[in-house]
């Protein structure tokens, strides 16, 4: 609990999914540890607004990705960068937390900084600095006062590159363990016939559109090569039109499974997954499922992607493993007759499944999952942050 206090006003800009989902927390978390009301506004989703957040605006319009798309709404973008910082500096807060949205929320926080410095700023979920242009780090240091870290090795390299005081607080897959580590039951399924292999497209629009022609010529191949599979496809809620509407032309079908109970049964149970890069390489890192990454973009953002990117892989899991375990196949190199070949091989029994399981058991100590609950810290770091600044 923090020291007496009176009522605390925060405001919050959440730009993706899942930066809504670690808004949500967050704002509970807050309200356990502040002991006086606490308030939230700003911009935020819908389990935000369960909350009652009323969001300033839909937060897709600046959950936006792929440098074409951007610069196709950059005005809009811009406009809402505009009335977020106006209202930020015609009503003060007592803290600014910025969650995830890089390129909406530097804009804001820098903006912010230079009219109001006594707004305390924290910025939640580090930029991918370690991925791809690391002059981000130090240009935040001056209008960031505490970033959260989701990744254990992020705090070192900011360090490293002169950014921001940064704390790894944990990432919120470790408060869904329950949900994706498998029961007897779900090893059971995994280990039956035909066996079940997940299929993940992606979360957005452009990633499933670019992905399912490969995709679909990928199922085709490997259950020519190994008979019948249970494929089975959680659909992201926002886009379950088009994700059926792709499917409908694929020659092997998966079933579409829609809700968080429904994926998370299917990744409890799953022995295999084909997936988009992203954060859910992680999570299936975390189940326990054996998995190949795929992924595709825009020839422009490729080329402009070949030039920045200073990783060695897109994959997040491999990443904080440490090692490159899970195989990737990006852009070109992603052939259907590469990426069928690599799946079936993890869906038997051999080295390469074995390879990735055994670099999977690591992850409980890399990732501290005994430790505190991220929320709960992120919480406790905003407060400290708002008292240092209030001194």
């Amino acid at each position: 609990m923090s020291e007496a206090a009176g009522p605390l006003d925060v405001f919050i800009v959440a730009g993706e999914e899942s930066g809504d989902q670690l808004g949500a927390h967050l704002m509970d978390a807050l309200k356990a540890q502040h002991n006086a009301p606490v308030a939230f506004r700003g911009v935020g989703g819908p389990r935000m607004e369960r909350r009652d957040f009323v969001s300033r605006f839909p937060m897709n319009e600046i959950a936006l990705f792929g440098i074409t798309s951007i610069i196709v709404h950059i005005p809009n973008i811009l406009r809402r960068v505009r009335e977020t910082v106006a209202e930020i500096v015609a009503r003060p807060p007592d803290v600014l937390v910025l969650v995830d949205c890089p390129g909406f929320n530097r804009r804001v926080a820098r903006a912010v900084r230079k009219v109001r410095p006594d707004i305390p700023i924290v910025f939640y979920v580090s930029p991918t600095v370690w991925a791809w242009r690391p002059r981000r780090a130090a240009e935040m240091r001056p209008f960031v006062d505490h970033l959260l870290a989701l990744l254990p090795f992020e705090p070192e390299v900011h360090r490293r590159l002169g950014g921001p005081p940064t704390t790894f607080v944990g990432h919120p897959i470790s408060e869904r363990l329950a949900d994706l580590r498998p029961g007897p039951e779900d090893q059971v399924r995994r280990q039956a016939s035909p066996p079940l292999v997940l299929v993940l497209p992606g979360s957005r629009r452009q990633e499933i559109t670019r992905l399912s022609p490969l995709f679909a010529d990928v199922l085709e191949r490997v259950e020519a090569a190994l008979g019948p599979i249970d494929w089975v496809l959680p659909a992201v809620p926002h886009h379950r039109g088009l994700i059926a509407a792709e499917v409908a032309r694929w020659p092997v079908k998966p079933r579409i499974v829609d809700g968080e109970e429904a994926k998370f049964a299917a990744f409890r149970q799953a022995r295999a997954a084909l997936a988009c890069s992203g954060t859910v390489t992680l999570e299936l890192a975390v189940a326990g499922v054996p998995e190949v990454v795929s992924y595709r973009t825009g020839w422009l953002e490729a080329q402009i992607a070949r030039r920045l990117i200073t990783t060695d892989t897109a994959v997040l899991a491999n990443h904080v493993i440490g090692e490159k375990v899970v195989p990737e196949f990006i852009q070109e190199f992603g052939t259907p007759e590469a990426v069928a070949a690599a799946l079936a091989g993890i869906i038997t029994e051999g080295p390469d499944r074995h390879a990735q399981l055994s670099a999977f058991a690591r992850l409980d100590a890399v990732m501290d999952f005994a430790g505190e609950e991220p929320s709960t810290k992120a919480a406790r770091i905003v407060l400290d942050t708002w008292r240092a600044r209030r001194r």
